[in-house]
């Protein structure tokens, strides 16, 4: 049985005690019908992971005593921040989970023109903490230690304007079907900024905006892709050319 593993925002270290309540204990305790005496595997998303021997579990507390520290690090050298367009229903989750299996370190929802999801207050921090855990649970099945940053939604505009004052070497690229750029035109790189609209993609004013702001237009191939689609296909290439795939 392949040996669970379980973000906790708690302090971790050797030979202390972690006690685990809400969700993570139900999920050992209900769903996997773990005992005491078996091995699990603890994260925080401070680096390494920690094995651990459950040694109490009741339905909505699990204590496990840590053992070892495991200097294990799986992040890709190349460092990827998604800023995509907000989608609608569960387009967003299915992103943001494979976006963390591919790699990605940092998520920026957007609204822009073209956004048909309406949300704020209450609505839009519950959704954010929503797409935090699923980023967490994509790190629990990938096995990363690290947990990708979702950041809170803000408008294209305000999101380029904030851009426009870092110049760190990023390579900054907008998805857009009407260029003829292909990744593999550009050299090696470390740091890089996918830009990507909705569904119905970004407007033209949206684009050059973009574009003006150091953004460099990005074609995939001759097929217009889905929302969904197109920033996975975009991030594996990347990962295949400068990363940790292929």
């Amino acid at each position: 049985m392949r040996i669970p593993r379980i973000f906790t925002e708690l302090s971790l270290c050797c030979d202390s005690t972690a006690v685990l309540d809400g969700s993570a204990a139900r999920h050992l305790a209900s769903a996997l019908r773990m005992k005491v005496g078996k091995e699990i595997t603890l994260f925080n998303g401070q680096g390494g992971e920690y094995a651990a021997e459950l040694t109490e579990v009741g339905k909505n507390k699990v204590a496990a005593k840590i053992v070892e520290h495991r200097d294990i690090d799986r992040e890709s050298a190349l460092k990827l921040h998604l800023v995509i367009g907000v989608s609608r229903g569960e387009r967003m989750d299915l992103i943001v989970q494979k976006a963390t299996e591919l790699g990605v370190a940092e998520i920026t929802p957007l609204f822009t023109e073209r956004t048909e999801v309406k949300l704020s207050g209450e609505r839009l921090a519950k959704k954010v903490r929503h797409w935090q855990q699923v980023a967490i649970s994509a790190c629990e099945q990938c096995q990363r230690n690290l947990v990708p940053a979702i950041n809170d939604p803000i408008t294209l505009d305000q999101w380029l304007q904030q851009s426009d004052k870092t110049d760190d070497g990023t390579l900054k690229l907008v998805l857009h079907h009407r260029t003829e750029k292909r990744l593999s035109e550009h050299q090696e790189v470390k740091d890089i900024c996918l830009l990507v609209g909705p569904e119905g993609g970004l407007d033209e004013r949206e684009i050059e905006a973009a574009i003006e702001s150091g953004f460099q237009p990005l074609a995939l191939g001759p097929r217009v892709l889905r929302t969904e689609t197109a920033p996975l296909a975009a991030i594996s290439i990347m990962q295949s050319l400068w990363g940790d795939m292929g």
